[in-house]
């Protein structure tokens, strides 16, 4: 589609395409954000705060340990933790040292971990002591070298870190008995380097920065191939598409932005991490989101302006009775993604804090963001919204040619964000990428005339009831407006009449409402095919640590 009728969609002053070609890398953007903010807190975490001057410090040390174990450019150093601080400190050490980052998620099995470590071909990994019994049970069948091992306390000073670090071990019993006698401590590794030298590495656009292994949740996880040229273009393109929220910030506050999403996940590390670095705001850690009571005590402390967030924490946070206890007046983005925002989530957080859930689309192969709705608007749409500055999208059909505008088919994404491949899968690439450059999605959506997009599901959740397409996202919305209704999610299951029935399953927020209620709700919102014909109630639905519903859990289930 050359013809961009979403531009007319775009806030004032928002530009139609971004000038990749500013900087040669991430790590030169990096360094002109802690020689221009040094002076600012960068990253706050359980009170300790680090400045952008102590992170640049930090980083070029752990960046000399790391050459001094030999390792060359282009290797892979895995990082396989929570939101620490000694996440950011790894991950810029890593990308400055000349590396490429594996993002770990440490909720891994040793099965799931000795996968990405194997196909990644990781020579070093960064874990905190929690996780450090999963690494051990696969660690020699890996690749791995060397082990740097970090523990909550590291970096928050010697009487507090001490204290943390013995309530998490002895107290708490976190950290599961583990033997790898070959590791080295973080703080050992920061007093290494400090007496090692650091060699700055030239990194050009091309090189790799980062290997995002997507969920695995549409089979193998597979490692994006994510080059330095795609996140400095995702970071430009948020930035300007952002910045008329960001200039409603008076110029005297610097940002806050809530980082409760896991940064090991694409949307956390962009929109989170580098992209409040980039803009010189401040990073509050949150380590553990579903601890809501916790997060909303921390958040009670800080001027809180940008809270990226998917669906299931904005519903969890917005329905907690300590909401209240946050000022939430400062907010001027509530960015929503990861899966689709409800209608009924968006309408209620509208309401307690006056700014509007924006929501965006992408995925690990993007960098993330493809796609966002207007950052002005006040009105929850169920748009995913229009492509991001120098970002083109089309709908295909199953033939690989374009559908006309109201029709659904496949999206497919063109820009500088778009990943060069899976990494050393190019039978999976060429699977995904159509010859004139687009990356299949894999989600169906739909376009209006104002080029605005909606996305109707995945290919794969679809269910096809005697020859009817039916669409879990829109049951789920439709549902969780309900009274009573707490999240629900539905699946297809095998049925001899019809090929395939809804299985509708619900958490209640009222322990009152019956199955009747529901099969009477749903008669009234939805045509007969799309009724479901099993409603089970449970007391949560299975989630990814980035709190996506694992729908292929309750087709087993």
């Amino acid at each position: 589609m050359t013809d961009r009728i979403w531009l007319s969609s775009y806030p004032a002053g928002v530009p139609a395409d971004i000038d990749d070609s500013r900087y040669a890398s991430v790590v030169d953007m990096m360094e002109e954000s802690f020689q221009k903010y040094a002076n600012r807190v960068a990253y706050t975490f359980m009170g300790k705060e680090l400045t952008y001057k102590q992170v640049d410090e930090l980083t070029q040390t752990f960046a000399a340990y790391l050459q001094s174990l030999g390792l060359v450019k282009g290797d892979r150093v895995a990082v396989m933790m929570p939101n620490v601080l000694q996440y950011p400190i790894a991950v810029a050490g890593i990308m400055r040292a000349g590396y490429i980052l594996v993002n770990v998620n440490p909720l891994y099995t040793a099965r799931e971990l000795e996968h990405q470590l194997k196909d990644s071909g990781a020579k070093a990994i960064v874990v905190l002591e929690n996780f450090a019994a999963t690494l051990q049970k696969c660690l020699a069948a890996t690749p791995v070298k060397h082990v740097v091992l970090c523990a909550l306390g590291d970096r928050l000073g010697l009487l507090k870190g001490t204290l943390v670090n013995y309530v998490v071990r002895n107290v708490k019993k976190m950290v599961p008995d583990f033997n790898l006698p070959d590791a080295v401590r973080f703080n050992a590794a920061i007093a290494k380097g400090t007496g090692s030298s650091f060699k700055k590495v030239a990194q050009k656009p091309d090189d790799v920065a980062v290997l995002q292994y997507t969920g695995g949740t549409t089979g193998v996880s597979k490692g994006a191939v994510l080059l330095h040229r795609n996140l400095v273009a995702n970071l430009l393109q948020s930035n300007v598409y952002l910045q008329p929220a960001l200039d409603k910030i008076p110029p005297n506050e610097q940002v806050n932005e809530v980082c409760a999403l896991p940064l090991y996940h694409i949307f956390a590390f962009t929109l989170g991490m580098m992209l409040c670095m980039r803009i010189g705001g401040r990073l509050i850690l949150i380590p553990n989101p579903r601890d809501i009571p916790a997060v909303l005590t921390e958040l009670s402390k800080h001027k809180i302006h940008v809270l990226p967030a998917v669906n299931t924490l904005f519903n969890a946070l917005v329905n907690h009775p300590d909401f209240g206890k946050v000022d939430w007046k400062n907010l001027k983005i509530s960015a929503g993604g990861g899966t689709a925002v409800q209608s009924a989530v968006a309408k209620l957080w509208f309401e307690k804090t006056g700014c509007a859930i924006v929501e965006g689309y992408g995925l690990s192969e993007t960098s993330p963001l493809a796609t966002c709705n207007p950052i002005t608007v006040t009105e929850y749409s169920g748009s995913i919204g229009v492509p991001m500055p120098s970002t083109y999208l089309k709908l295909l059909d199953d033939d690989g040619n374009e559908v006309t505008t109201g029709e659904s088919g496949e999206i497919a994404i063109k820009g500088p964000q778009v990943m060069a491949g899976y990494w050393q899968r190019p039978d999976e690439t060429a699977k995904v990428m159509t010859p004139d450059g687009y990356f299949k999605t894999g989600d169906i959506g739909v376009m209006d005339k104002r080029g605005f997009f909606k996305i109707v599901d995945r290919k794969k959740d679809m269910i096809l009831v005697s020859g009817f397409n039916v669409f879990p996202t829109e049951l789920e919305d439709v549902v969780s407006q309900m009274a009573g209704i707490m999240e629900c999610a539905c699946v297809g299951m095998p049925d001899d009449k019809t090929g395939e029935a809804v299985k509708l399953v619900i958490v209640r927020k009222d322990p009152n409402v019956t199955e009747q209620q529901v099969r009477a709700y749903c008669k009234e919102n939805l045509t007969g095919y799309k009724q479901p014909k099993v409603v089970e109630f449970r007391t949560d639905l299975p989630k990814t640590p980035v709190g996506k519903i694992l729908r292929r859990e309750l087709r087993t289930s």
